[in-house]
């Protein structure tokens, strides 16, 4: 069974480890740039936003990020929304549900804060990731579309909560 709860600050270097492994590996995110080192410093993560885990048999498998809109990790929340960042499962750990298991915990806060959605922002080659955002309910909103750098773009996506 898969725990999803914050992160302590025992396991910064392990999740960081596990995020660049995601988007490095994953070939999103090329190594040594500043969004990687960002994607590395998991104790800014937590202390300008929140970081949640996800736990499978004692092990850290996965993570994400919460920021409130205004916050330093918000990029495209606006008033009544929840944005979340960062997602990364340990690739020994995907398919074993910790990603939806993360996205959903996220969307039950925003419920329970009376947030009217869920926002994120996602890369066109994120498939894998794309369809947990499909089935929980996410949908582009092509008007927020950004370009963080030059070259790359990324697709914002909302999940409605009415």
């Amino acid at each position: 069974m898969i725990e999803i709860r914050e992160i302590l600050p025992n396991e910064f270097d392990t999740v960081g480890e596990l995020t660049v492994q995601a988007y490095v590996g994953g070939g999103f995110v090329a190594e040594g740039t500043p969004y990687a080192e960002r994607l590395r410093d998991t104790a800014t993560r937590a202390q300008d936003g929140r970081v949640l885990v996800a736990v499978l048999a004692d092990r850290v498998v996965g993570s994400l990020t919460v920021a409130e809109p205004g916050t330093p990790f918000a990029d495209v929340a606006q008033a009544g929304e929840l944005e979340f960042r960062m997602l990364a499962v340990s690739p020994d750990a995907r398919g074993s549900g910790a990603g939806t298991a993360l996205v959903r915990a996220v969307i039950a806060e925003a419920y329970e804060r009376g947030d009217h959605s869920v926002v994120m922002s996602t890369q066109p080659e994120m498939v894998d990731a794309r369809r947990i955002y499909d089935r929980n309910g996410f949908v582009p909103d092509p008007d927020r579309a950004w370009e963080p750098i030059r070259g790359m773009e990324l697709t914002v996506l909302v999940r409605d909560l009415a």
